[in-house]
């Protein structure tokens, strides 16, 4: 596994920055480039399951390892969702188990750093090395918006 890291300079407060990260329309919007119609299903609560998936059911069952409000969250990714079925932890094709993806946000003078850290599998790091920095650009843009 390799570990990306990913960071962007956003005009605007982390607080805002964080809302359209993890509010349900914005995160749709921004995580459109992974795949059309992207969404979560969690109460966003530290500790909570976390399903990340697409239209069509697959994705991935994660748990929010860690959450500070407005300034780090990270997920710790357990197994592939396949036509909305959580796929067997222990099964030995899970690649994924125990990815880590994180997202820290700094401020300095209104001015917010985006840091987004993923762990990726051999066989998506340069679609992840060439999609996530549109995703960021996205957070950028909302982020920024009046």
């Amino acid at each position: 596994m390799t570990t990306l890291e990913f960071k962007i300079e956003i005009n605007a407060p982390r607080e805002k920055v964080w809302d359209v990260l993890w509010e349900e329309e914005t995160y749709k919007k921004w995580t459109s480039v992974f795949g059309e119609g992207t969404y979560a299903l969690s109460d966003w609560k530290e500790g909570s399951k976390i399903h990340f998936l697409s239209p069509s059911g697959d994705g991935m069952n994660s748990i929010i390892y860690q959450k500070i409000d407005n300034e780090y969250i990270a997920f710790m990714h357990l197994s592939e969702i396949k036509n909305f079925q959580e796929m067997p932890i222990d099964d030995p094709n899970q690649e994924w188990s125990g990815a880590m993806e994180t997202y820290l946000l700094t401020e300095n003078k209104g001015v917010t750093v985006l840091e987004a850290k993923m762990d990726s599998v051999e066989k998506y790091v340069d679609y992840f090395r060439i999609t996530f920095p549109k995703a960021l650009d996205l957070v950028k843009k909302f982020s920024e918006e009046k």
